[in-house]
């Protein structure tokens, strides 16, 4: 899945906002990426645009972690 971030300045200070995306649409998270990246060269107040991503069926937790007990690793060999 996926997720872009980004932050609109009002007089008021900054709005965060969030848009999530299904695993299968990378390619619409990316273009809502390429789109406020644009406005904000287009000099619209716009900033801290990021696209972050997970595997929610990764085998274990993100960053440095230990495996779950009952993973074995295998080396395979030819």
């Amino acid at each position: 899945m996926y997720m872009v971030y980004w932050s609109e300045a009002h007089d008021t200070g900054l709005t965060p906002h969030a848009q999530s995306f299904p695993g299968d649409a990378m390619r619409d998270a990316l273009r809502l990426t390429e789109t406020l990246r644009q406005r904000q060269l287009a000099g619209e107040p716009v900033s801290f645009v990021t696209l972050c991503s997970e595997n929610p069926d990764s085998v274990g937790r993100a960053g440095v972690a230990d495996p779950p007990p009952d993973y074995e690793w295998r080396k395979r060999r030819p």
